[in-house]
């Protein structure tokens, strides 16, 4: 009986220790794997994870601050900062979500139906509205409501409205470049990017803070322009009276500094508020001084003078025969504006005049090969360099694929295509001795109030002598005394230039209108010491369409107020100062 009590015990002990050891093989296996899991998920899916964490509870914004300003020449205000609030929202705190969409559509302007959709949203960060009006903010917090925030950017600003518009361009809403200076500098402009982390407490409810965004224009340039704010809104205000006037359907002008290239005005009509570019036709954007070319007509005339002159092949006293009105060239008639008859004129006449067959007598003479040079070496045919997008070369064609008719047609304007820009450096280098001169709309970068880059005049090349460029001026100086544009004369100034009004050409029926032109007025003054050359185009005007009626007397009122406004001298006050000295 013991023996098998003991036998019994024995079976007990044993059952115990194997079942004690199949306990211990399984708790080691258990805290293996547990420590495996954990070295698995604390080391190989640790970074994994802890981005997984934050992402529950951290939003990451980008904000753009600091963007550059930009000054005239005399460092008045033009594109600057504001700083204005963006709404966003938190769906997971709005508990009426058909509410919040009517009161948040109705205060901001938005379709409702695309708000309830942003609220409706599982994510936890929702922008609604970026860089909201004063009004706007003000009204929505008095509402009060739940899962509504607010956060700090810049806007930028346009202080003068419509004043340069086509030059400065505008930016997006992240404050990225998008036309004109703003696009052409984006790089020195495009102040700071900042990762604001949007921290939420245990409720999801956003965190953030402004902190280190004041100081964030360190790292970005302001930039000075050429223009000149009142000379600009000169040019502005009588281009677009006229334009009004002949109900037109555009008009642009340049002012330039003959000898430096520097542009004080550069204007477009019809314009746009670049505060609120997106609801003006995207074609009032474009800058049709650089960007569009145009049949020039008869400015472009001084091009075959200077030619002349320059290659020695005529003289202002010159005489030649203008055909009493009517000249045939390849089956082709070419006839005088307004039906002039005209029989011998001298180069002096032909220019003051405006004489189509007398220029054309004048390009025969001159021949395709020098002509096609000179027109080369004024610019024409290929772009100004100057520092703004979109800039187009123009239209010339090769003589080898000139017609017999080309060489007569462009002598007087057609049969190629300019820029305005192109037009005013070509009478530039006229007026200013024979240089032509890079045209430039930046003067200068400043960073941290310094001076870092300054930009100086650059002669592109001699393209006329100085000689040619005497005769040229007593040429062009004709034209407003006794010839076409009288109504560009200025009291106490001696004025040079040329009127211009060139038919547009009809695609469509592959021939020249009768009815829609480009009248055109170029000049500078004082003439025997030129401060400005100023070109005036009106596209397509009504009831008149000569550039001597339509486009001139723009050129007289810019040139009187700027010249007053730049403190030049009449003739009769030269004569006082020299007399006093």
């Amino acid at each position: 009986m013991k023996k098998q009590n003991k036998q019994v015990v024995g079976t007990f002990r044993d059952g115990i220790k194997t079942r004690l050891t199949i306990i211990s093989i399984f708790l080691f296996l258990f805290g293996a794997a547990l420590i495996a899991r954990l070295a698995f998920l604390q080391i190989i899916q640790h970074d994994t994870l802890v981005a997984q964490s934050e992402k529950q509870y951290l939003r990451t914004v980008k904000t753009h601050f600091g963007r550059g300003m930009i000054y005239d020449r005399n460092l008045n205000e033009l594109a600057r900062n504001v700083e204005v609030e963006s709404i966003f929202v938190n769906p997971s705190e709005i508990l009426d979500r058909k509410s919040a969409a009517r009161i948040l559509s109705a205060t901001l302007k938005l379709e409702q139906d695309q708000v309830l959709k942003k609220i409706s949203s599982k994510k936890h960060f929702v922008w609604i509205k970026r860089k909201c009006s004063l009004d706007e903010v003000v009204s929505l917090k008095k509402a009060n409501l739940a899962g509504v925030g607010y956060l700090s950017e810049q806007k930028r600003f346009y202080p003068k409205r419509e004043l340069a518009a086509n030059v400065l361009g505008f930016v997006g809403m992240d404050n990225q470049g998008l036309a004109g200076i703003e696009y052409a500098y984006q790089n020195k402009l495009k102040g700071a990017t900042f990762r604001r982390v949007m921290e939420r407490d245990a409720r999801g409810r956003s965190i953030h803070s402004n902190e280190g965004l004041r100081n964030s224009s360190a790292g970005s340039y302001d930039l000075v322009l050429t223009l000149d704010e009142v000379i600009q809104f000169t040019t502005e205000y009588h281009l677009k009276k006229q334009v009004e006037r002949f109900k037109a359907s555009s008009g642009m002008a340049i002012v330039m500094n003959p000898y430096t290239g520097e542009i004080y005005a550069m204007a477009n009509v019809p314009q746009f508020n670049p505060n609120h570019y997106g609801v003006f036709p995207s074609h009032t954007w474009r800058n049709n001084t650089i960007a569009s070319s145009y049949e020039p007509g008869s400015i472009f005339k001084p091009i075959i003078a200077a030619t002349a002159l320059d290659k020695g092949l005529a003289k202002p006293q010159d005489k030649f025969f203008c055909e009493n009105g009517t000249l045939k060239i390849g089956g082709v008639y070419i006839r005088e504006a307004s039906n002039h008859k005209y029989d011998w004129l001298t180069m002096s006449d032909i220019i003051a005049k405006s004489s189509n067959i007398g220029a054309i007598k004048i390009a025969q003479k001159v021949g395709e090969k020098h002509f096609y040079e000179y027109i080369r070496n004024f610019g024409f045919g290929e772009k100004s360099n100057l520092s703004l997008p979109g800039e187009s070369a123009g239209q010339l064609k090769d003589p080898k694929n000139w017609t017999d008719l080309s060489l007569a047609s462009i002598s007087f304007g057609h049969e190629i295509a300019v820029t305005p820009i192109q037009m005013v450096s070509a009478l530039a280098a006229i007026a200013n001795g024979g240089n032509l001169m890079e045209p430039r709309i930046v003067h200068a970068l400043i960073k941290n109030s310094r001076v870092i880059e300054s930009f100086k005049p650059k002669v592109v090349r001699r393209v006329i002598s100085e000689k040619t460029s005497r005769e040229m001026i007593e040429l062009l100086k004709s034209v407003v005394t006794t010839g076409t544009g009288g109504k560009a004369a200025l009291e106490g100034f001696d004025v040079a230039g040329k009127t211009g009004t060139a038919q547009k050409y009809n695609m469509e029926t592959r021939s020249y209108s009768k009815t829609e032109f480009i009248s055109s007025f170029i000049g500078f003054a004082p003439a025997d010491s030129p401060r400005l050359v100023i070109l005036v185009m009106i596209d397509n005007p009504k009831e008149a369409h000569w550039g001597s009626v339509v486009a001139a007397p723009v050129f007289q009122k810019i040139a009187k107020k700027a010249l007053r406004y730049l403190n030049v001298p009449s003739s009769k006050e030269r004569i006082f100062i020299l007399d006093r000295a």
